[in-house]
């Protein structure tokens, strides 16, 4: 919501929005001259920002339809939409062409990855991250930009409001049961995607990538596709090894393996696939950094994703040292569903051996310093508030 926000403006409208807490692209936004109020949802700040005339209300899917803004937003009679309306807007408005950069795992990475490139390349290209990146603000428009890069999420269908010029469509493997029913009508929806695209790079052609981890070569693989398909539609002449030396020198991106200390990451890993990517990139790096091995704390997320991934951790966490195994972040759930305690993973893994229930306390942040002053790779992987935790430790 932040970067479709920060776009917006750019492209001349006024935004205003609000929030429970700061999220991590707050700074970004108030510098971009967006008021954002921070407090309680009870609708009166929209009230407000209605009497002085806006028009149109943009929700995320995560709103439920009894919210106070909503029923305000309903009551003034203003258009409400989610956010892949006011991103096809702005995508018709601008007429700009569509990257859309989508999968199960890795669209974040990938979408940033081409974002880096055409910065690096020159190219005129608009964009929208999910995340933040520490290269530039994580959505961007200028009046020159002809393409628009934009990581597509299939949560809630948002993905299939759109019709790209190019489609780069990283992983499917079945996910959010409490949108998709089955695994056929999830992968159905992709192919739809497919459909609705002019172009689509399914697979990579995989070159020499000095980043760590298969997981991270493969992003790149993808980023080069749509790079060159960019450069060829824009008529000019890149050379091969140059897009690759460019994409070697990738910095990363915010909570996608992110470096928060010496020796302790981040990662957006919440599922059972991409987890042995993330862990795939942290042994790498602990053998390129020289240390003894890898610790994980792994905070799921939503009960209702967890009683359909159960039997696919059995392998997520091989090749780690110890694994801190905290109590699922719920969100959205199913209310008939018995919450799954972290037992009921741990002995679903291979290495049941190395997992123990953790909590987030004083305890474990013992624990966690006491592996990285012996030389271990701390990697924490986690979609909730697990991240914040650690980073106020840090702090």
């Amino acid at each position: 919501m932040g970067p479709l926000a920060l776009m917006a403006v750019k492209a001349g409208l006024e935004v205003c929005g609000s929030d429970l807490s700061r999220g991590a692209i707050y700074d970004e936004l108030v510098d971009a001259g967006i008021e954002v109020f921070i407090g309680e949802q009870d609708g009166e700040f929209l009230k407000s920002k209605i009497a002085e005339g806006v028009e149109w209300f943009v929700h995320t899917s995560a709103l439920p339809a009894d919210a106070p803004e909503m029923l305000v937003a309903r009551e003034a009679g203003i258009r409400i939409s989610k956010r892949d309306n006011l991103t096809e807007f702005l995508v018709q408005k601008l007429g700009l062409k569509m990257v859309a950069v989508a999968g199960t795992h890795g669209k974040t990475t990938t979408t940033s990855m081409i974002v880096w490139a055409c910065v690096k390349l020159g190219l005129p290209a608009a964009y929208i991250v999910g995340s933040t990146l520490g290269f530039a603000p994580s959505g961007a428009y200028s009046e020159a930009d002809k393409y628009f890069i934009y990581e597509a999420d299939e949560y809630d269908r948002n993905f299939l409001k759109f019709h790209p010029w190019l489609s780069v469509i990283t992983s499917v493997s079945y996910d959010h049961p409490d949108i998709y029913k089955t695994p056929e009508e999830y992968r159905q929806a992709f192919s739809q995607f497919e459909e609705q695209s002019e172009k689509v790079i399914l697979e990579p052609k995989f070159f020499d990538f000095k980043l760590a981890g298969e997981a991270r070569r493969y992003d790149a693989g993808m980023a080069f596709e749509a790079v060159k398909e960019i450069t060829k539609n824009e008529g000019m002449e890149v050379a091969d090894e140059k897009i690759v030396e460019v994409l070697n020198e990738f910095p990363g991106v915010g909570r996608r393996f992110e470096k928060l200390a010496e020796g302790i990451y981040t990662d957006y890993a919440h599922h059972p696939e991409e987890i042995k990517a993330t862990m795939d990139v942290a042994l790498d790096q602990m053998e390129i950094d020289g240390l003894k091995g890898v610790v994980v704390v792994y905070q799921p997320h939503q009960n209702t994703r967890q009683h359909e991934v159960l039997d696919l951790y059995y392998d997520a966490f091989i090749g780690a040292e110890k694994v801190f195994w905290l109590s699922t972040y719920l969100t959205r759930e199913n209310p008939d569903l018995p919450i799954l305690q972290p037992v009921d993973f741990i002995n679903q893994l291979n290495n049941a051996e190395v997992a123990e229930a953790a909590e987030l306390n004083d305890d474990l942040w013992e624990q966690i310093c006491k592996y990285r002053d012996d030389g271990y790779l701390i990697i924490l992987m986690t979609a909730g508030p697990a991240d914040s935790w650690l980073r106020e430790k840090l702090a």
